[in-house]
């Protein structure tokens, strides 16, 4: 199973404040805190995320395709998930709502690009 997820970013100080207050809304903060490392979670807990400068030291791209998410416990957090990436400067992939019957959703990118998504399964 998956420990971590990372997303490179071009700008540590911006990821990190971005990733604080959203990481904060799932009750974690940072565990790590390095020059050009922070991860949020819990030691020991469900899979955290990570924000890098790419150690080869190339600018940070997205991966088309690529994209990591949120489990969140319900469709209220969700909204309040989603929201809030946006007023922090995400970009709008897909509007919280539902997605099928039983997958309830919300898609942004975060400043840098890198896709993200806040779920339920409501059924």
């Amino acid at each position: 199973m998956l420990g971590y997820v990372t997303v490179g970013t071009n700008d540590l100080k911006h990821a990190g404040e971005f990733y604080d207050k959203i990481c904060a809304e799932f009750g974690v903060g940072r565990m790590m805190d390095f020059d050009t490392f922070i991860a949020w979670g819990t030691p020991g807990g469900g899979c955290g995320i990570a924000a890098t400068k790419p150690f080869d030291g190339q600018p940070a791209t997205v991966g088309n395709g690529v994209m990591a998410a949120f489990q969140a416990d319900s469709k209220e957090q969700v909204d309040k998930v989603y929201a809030l990436a946006i007023s922090l400067g995400a970009k709008d992939e897909g509007p919280a709502g539902p997605r099928g019957d039983t997958f309830y959703a919300g898609y942004f990118r975060d400043p840098d690009g890198n896709k993200l998504n806040v779920f339920t399964m409501t059924g």
